[in-house]
C-alpha cells in the first residue's frame, strides 16, 4: 500500500506513512501532544496543525478530503487544515 493522507473535520482522518521515518517521527509527536480517536472531537493546537502541515507535504501525490473525496492540492490542503473552524454546540 502506497503513503497517502485522508483529512476530515480538519485534521487527520486516516493515512499510512509505512517506511516513512521522518513521517513517523511527526506522527509520534502529533499523538504525544494528545488526540482523539475521533476526528470529530480533535481539537489540534497550533503546533499539531503544523504538523499535519508538514504531513501533508511527506505524503506523495494529492491529499484526499473525506467528506466529499475530492482529491487536492497539498496547497490546498494545508489552507483547509489552518483555516478550519469547528462550530461548538455552545457557540449556536
Amino acid at each position: 500500500m502506497s503513503n497517502f493522507l485522508t483529512l476530515k473535520w480538519g485534521t487527520l482522518k486516516a493515512w499510512n506513512f509505512e517506511g516513512n521515518e521522518e513521517a513517523m517521527k511527526l506522527l509520534q509527536q502529533y499523538h504525544d501532544i494528545g488526540s482523539s480517536l475521533s476526528a470529530a472531537m480533535q481539537e489540534d493546537t497550533p503546533e499539531q496543525k503544523e504538523i499535519i502541515c508538514k504531513l501533508i507535504d511527506l505524503t506523495p501525490g494529492e491529499i484526499c478530503l473525506d467528506w466529499t473525496g475530492d482529491y487536492v492540492s497539498k496547497d490546498d490542503a494545508k489552507k483547509y487544515v489552518q483555516e478550519y473552524k469547528r462550530v461548538k454546540y455552545e457557540d449556536l
